[in-house]
């Protein structure tokens, strides 16, 4: 991309804006419509998120032997002390509303007969994971939703457009600036914005996560003032395609709740060792399982072994897995898979209340950008797809509440513009020439030294490398690739300062110099908000 143009940005206006296009984002904005004209901005074309490539399922009350309170149980015993009750309690009730919703729009789960299908997963007590052609369930549910909000006259589209920063006057998010290749800069103002822009797998060198989950919505909420919190839980899963030259493709736990055994370099089942509900113990446990026994073999990978089962089966219940290992000469049906973690979400984010408000007025988050509370020290299986759809809903209601009265102020956001974002027009470029290099050294840092298991050291080093980055943090940019370079390095500083104040081990935060698990004391969240307190702070 080359730098913008001379002369005055283009404007415009909206009722809602909308950043991002996964789950979240398009259940918001099917919730803003019918209230006033909604733009979503994608960097990407839709339905390109990480939302369309989630493989297991949504974890939903649908079986009447399920109830309620043991699905809150579960999150609950999953987040380790540092659940907001609250936020999973409304996440797991309304979840049977929404799922319902999303089916009369058109969603079509998997049935048997007359009953929907129901897989258990890992921390589950029992079977409630609904899921979709078997192992596309994200797919199938974006396609329900784009459908539905292709309804709408309200909603509108701006593609291949990279927000670089939010507009914030008189701590009131009014408005975004965005760039585009072929339109150069574009200020949109609006009465309120939703983020919804994803996670941040990208600050890995390993990530089941698509290439544009680069934590921008994260970097700009804490650029523009907002509070994140959580930054230190990044849950790694468990099982990842570990071909040589093949991306780290999801290999979802479903697999395991249908009898794949994890083998070490020996062709040992070693998960008993570890937990007793071996394969289908949490994630967390699954991961250092995997990464000890990995390191005890000096190998790159364990195997994921689902010979044992019917090969008829296992086509039809996992076509994708099966068909893309094929693509990769891999039989799963003859040959165990190679598999080993990989970066897949982020439990911190923007924090936000139970509506999806933000600490700044006017900025509200859904979805994996945000941190209302639900998934605690660690995320249980198939919530995240649920809390997309619940909390999507959610802070589009509660946009609709807010900003009934807000009028969009055009010469505030020219103000601002002017103000925060001096020399959009004639700025030049201070980042690093080489980007990619400087984009792999960032993300070799964060694998090495900030993965499945951490100490001070690691952290520590960690930390010397990126901080020769912390003063492009807040420098200007010119492209979309600088831009997602700046974002990324935001996010990597936030997630080891977090992750250096947090000295006990919990959930996905395993440090090896204080290796006894347990809950935090006092289940206290470390928070981050710059420009007052940017290396963070207990709350």
């Amino acid at each position: 991309m080359t730098a913008p143009s001379q002369g005055d940005p283009a404007f415009e206006t909206t009722d809602y804006l909308v950043i991002g296009s996964g789950i979240a984002g398009l259940r918001a904005a099917i919730a803003l419509a019918p209230h006033g004209q909604v733009l979503i901005v994608n960097k990407g074309n839709p339905p390109e998120s990480a939302s369309e490539f989630a493989q297991g399922g949504i974890a939903v009350v649908l079986d009447p032997q399920d109830s309620v309170e043991a699905h809150i149980s579960d999150t609950l015993l999953a987040g380790k002390g540092l659940c907001r009750p609250e936020a999973v309690a409304a996440l797991v009730k309304e979840g049977p509303d929404r799922v319902r919703e999303l089916i009369r729009w058109g969603a079509r789960f998997d049935r048997e007969q007359n009953r929907y299908i129901l897989a258990k997963e890992a921390a589950h007590s029992s079977a409630r994971i609904l899921r979709a052609q078997g192992d596309a369930t994200g797919t199938e549910i974006m396609r329900a939703l784009l459908e539905k909000s292709q309804q709408s006259q309200s909603i509108r589209w701006l593609v291949q457009h990279f927000t670089a920063d939010l507009i914030v006057e008189e701590s009131h998010c009014i408005g975004a600036v965005l760039l585009s290749e072929s339109n150069g800069v574009r200020v949109v103002g609006a009465r309120a914005v939703v983020l919804a822009t994803g996670g941040a797998g990208q600050v890995y060198l390993r990530t089941t996560n698509p290439p544009v989950a680069t934590g921008d919505g994260m970097a700009m909420a804490y650029r523009a003032g907002c509070i994140l919190e959580d930054m230190e839980f990044v849950q790694f899963h468990p099982t990842a395609l570990a071909l040589q030259n093949a991306p780290a493709f999801l290999l979802t736990e479903a697999m395991r709740g249908e009898g794949a055994i994890l083998r070490n370099h020996r062709g040992e089942a070693f998960m008993k060792r570890y937990d007793p509900a071996a394969e289908l113990a949490t994630r967390d446990v699954v991961s250092r399982a995997i990464w000890q026994e990995m390191q005890v073999g000096n190998t790159s990978h364990v195997d994921l072994d689902v010979t044992h089962l019917d090969a008829a089966f296992i086509r039809k219940r996992f076509p994708t897995i099966t068909q893309t290992c094929l693509r990769y000469g891999l039989d799963i049906t003859r040959t165990s898979i190679p598999v080993a973690p990989s970066a897949h979400f982020m439990i911190g984010g923007a924090k936000t209340s139970l509506t999806g408000a933000t600490s700044i007025q006017g900025l509200y988050a859904a979805g994996e950008v945000a941190c209302s509370g639900i998934h605690g020290a660690n995320r249980l299986a198939s919530n995240s797809l649920l809390e997309g759809l619940v909390f999507g809903a959610r802070a589009g209601e509660s946009v609709v509440e807010s900003s009934s009265n807000s009028v969009v102020n055009i010469s505030a956001i020219r103000s601002a513009l002017v103000k925060q974002l001096p020399g959009w027009i004639t700025r030049r470029s201070v980042f690093p020439a080489a980007l990619a290099t400087a984009a792999h050294q960032l993300k070799e840092a964060m694998w090495n030294q900030v993965g499945i298991v951490r100490d001070q050291a690691s952290l520590t080093q960690a930390l010397k490398i990126l901080d020769r980055w912390e003063p492009l943090l807040t420098a200007p940019i010119v492209s979309q690739a600088e831009g997602e370079f700046k974002n990324l390095a935001t996010v990597a500083l936030l997630i080891v300062r977090a992750a250096l104040l947090r000295k006990n081990s919990i959930g996905v935060h395993y440090r090896s110099d204080d290796p006894s698990m347990g809950r935090s004391s006092e289940s206290r969240h470390i928070a981050f908000r710059w420009p007052d307190r940017p290396k963070g702070y207990w709350t």
